[in-house]
């Protein structure tokens, strides 16, 4: 079986400004609620850190994401690459690029964000559709962190 090699962008807007969007995927206590989950959680955000994520699949296998950031501009845009273990394999390597812009939602101040996720799944492991749906879910959950109405285009 060969490598899968796949591509998918996501819009989302945020009833929230960047300050605060940006700030629930910087600040560790947020993003544990929003992106983790309920996993056991790490993160140190700067250009050069990791961020760690344990937990179980349905299954009980354990899984493992960890990224190491690449570039962060405040409140402009996050780059990470990332892997994802399954028990002792490795399942889908990534490179990431999150994009904070201004936006106005009903005349009121917005962000809307655009994240594109470049993906390498090895056989048999994790598929690009799972990815991109575990995506789309933490992309609402960061709505409900922000406590805001979040639209896709």
């Amino acid at each position: 079986m060969e490598v899968t090699h796949a591509t998918f962008t996501m819009e989302r807007t945020y009833a929230a400004p960047v300050s605060a969007v940006f700030s629930a995927w910087a600040r560790p206590e947020a993003r544990r609620r929003w992106f983790a989950q309920g996993a056991e959680h790490e993160q140190h955000f700067a250009v050069g850190g990791t961020e760690c994520v344990r937990g179980s699949a349905e299954n009980g296998e354990e899984l493992a994401f960890e990224a190491r950031y690449h570039d962060i501009v405040q409140n402009e845009r996050i780059i990470y690459t990332s892997t994802l273990t399954a028990g002792d394999a490795l399942s889908t390597v990534s490179a990431t690029t999150v994009e904070f812009r201004s936006a106005a939602a009903d005349g009121a101040e917005a962000t809307r964000i655009l994240l594109t996720e470049h993906g390498m799944y090895l056989p048999g492991q994790e598929q690009p559709t799972w990815r991109e749906r575990g995506t789309a879910d933490q992309l609402t959950a960061l709505a409900a962190e922000l406590g805001v109405e979040v639209t896709e285009p």
